[in-house]
């Protein structure tokens, strides 16, 4: 089971203050998730409401970390897309209303606690404030993941709307 209720509040309370960094030393995760093929992994990690990714294949490595501290670590903040030397990002921002909000947080615990690949870390204070991420290996040589930051409540973007759902998707083919 990779459904990890956390007894901790949730470092990144905002969509608007995340930020990317691609590359660079990731924080110890609150929980994780290691999926191998082979000699080859991708290691997915909740952090405080945001996420750090380390991929390995064929002896290279990449890191992504999408959260508040990213910008401080040397990145930027959440672009729509991104990418270089086989990899690519990509992350859509929404404003939703609440039962969306309810909807998606019940589907990605469904998928953390039925489906292999998958991990969902449930922060305090409200059952939709959580993160979830999931990877595969993609063929002929290479990953992605993608994941979803679900921040409910009065959120500055959410305005009367339930709360703001985060989604990324990535692929590395080095």
């Amino acid at each position: 089971m990779t459904l990890h209720v956390l007894g901790v509040e949730p470092r990144d309370v905002t969509a608007e203050a995340l930020g990317l960094v691609v590359n660079a030393e990731t924080p110890l995760p609150l929980a994780e998730l290691t999926i191998t093929s082979g000699d080859d992994t991708v290691t997915l990690g909740v952090l405080g409401a945001s996420h750090a990714v380390t991929a390995r294949l064929a002896g290279r490595r990449i890191t992504e970390q999408v959260s508040c501290d990213a910008v401080r670590a040397g990145g930027r903040p959440l672009p729509a897309t991104d990418g270089a030397h086989g990899y690519r990002f990509d992350s859509t921002t929404d404003v939703v209303d609440r039962a969306r909000l309810e909807q998606t947080a019940d589907w990605l615990r469904r998928q953390a606690t039925e489906v292999d690949g998958w991990i969902c870390g449930v922060f305090p204070g409200d059952h939709t404030a959580l993160t979830a991420l999931t990877a595969r290996r993609d063929e002929p040589g290479g990953w992605s993941w993608q994941t979803w930051h679900l921040y409910p409540g009065d959120h500055p973007s959410a305005g009367d709307a339930g709360g703001v759902i985060v989604k990324t998707r990535s692929r590395w083919q080095p």
